[in-house]
């Protein structure tokens, strides 16, 4: 059985390249999958964790394109079928917030604890904030489509496009 925990807040890692070390180290402590986001582009509980779900099952049907799962989680989340634009979903120099999502692949996972977890991040209350301008951008969501359905539905346009990565080749 899979289980899925969120977890929303500012990096306690300033470094990029700190903080990607730091979470590989927990993962592999662990055994759980560990993968953080850039929490501006995360629309929704909801599509961060239908994503996880569908990285979950192209793993286990091994249809994954990824060779992580993190990494596939990720793909998903950004609604891409390449790698490489996938990253745009990820932690940068930019990342003010992060979104954590810690996932498990049957029982083999350890929970990490609040003390591991507050080496990586600094929960702020906030929850999931996204900013409506970076989704857009990063899902290419243009004028047309929000006028077509309402800006309400931004989410709605979002999962479609997570449900779609597949089919795109």
């Amino acid at each position: 059985m899979n289980e899925i925990r969120l977890l929303f807040g500012r990096p306690a890692i300033p470094d990029r390249w700190e903080l990607i070390s730091a979470i590989k180290d927990l993962q592999y402590r662990c055994g759980c999958i560990v993968q953080a986001l850039d929490a501006d582009k995360v629309v929704s509980n909801r599509h961060i964790i239908f994503a996880t779900e569908k990285a979950l099952s192209a793993f286990a049907q091994k249809r994954n394109i990824a060779k992580d799962a993190g990494m596939e989680i990720m793909r998903y989340a950004s609604g891409e079928r390449q790698i490489e634009r996938a990253l745009n979903m990820g932690v940068s120099d930019k990342t003010e917030r992060i979104a954590l999502v810690l996932a498990s692949q049957g029982s083999q996972c350890n929970w990490p604890d609040k003390n591991e977890l507050s080496r990586l991040l600094k929960p702020d209350g906030v929850g999931c904030s996204c900013r409506y301008e970076a989704v857009k951008e990063v899902f290419n969501i243009s004028s047309a489509e929000l006028d077509a359905v309402g800006e309400e539905r931004i989410e709605d346009l979002v999962i479609e496009r997570v449900a779609l990565a597949d089919t795109y080749r």
